[in-house]
């Protein structure tokens, strides 16, 4: 017995197409098949099987900032130290702790 299918036209971002074939690629799945996977779940849970919100953005280290990325942070703090807009070392740390801790609740 042949299987039935319907086509899917969308219009992607090039550069989004090929970063999620790249992650299809390596888990073994076709495009279609991912497609298929998310209709799937979409059915499933009746809607969405994500919650659409703007993901927390977590501090980036050295290593992955250019350079011009670093140079505006350094140039930010220097220009907030020299306005007087720090706060107690302590007061950062605490608030970093909170900042950490909340981003894996």
């Amino acid at each position: 017995m042949a299987v039935k299918s319907s086509n899917v036209i969308a219009r992607v971002e090039p550069e989004i197409k090929e970063q999620a074939e790249a992650i299809f690629s390596k888990l073994g799945i076709s495009a279609s098949n991912a497609i298929n996977m998310f209709y799937r779940q979409i059915i499933l849970w009746n809607g969405l099987p994500f919650r659409p919100s703007i993901p927390y953005s977590a501090p980036k280290a050295l290593d992955e900032m250019s350079k011009e990325e670093l140079d505006a942070k350094l140039s930010r703090g220097l220009e907030q130290a020299k306005a007087g807009e720090g706060v107690q070392a302590d007061e950062f740390f605490d608030s970093l702790k909170e900042e950490i801790l909340k981003s894996y609740v």
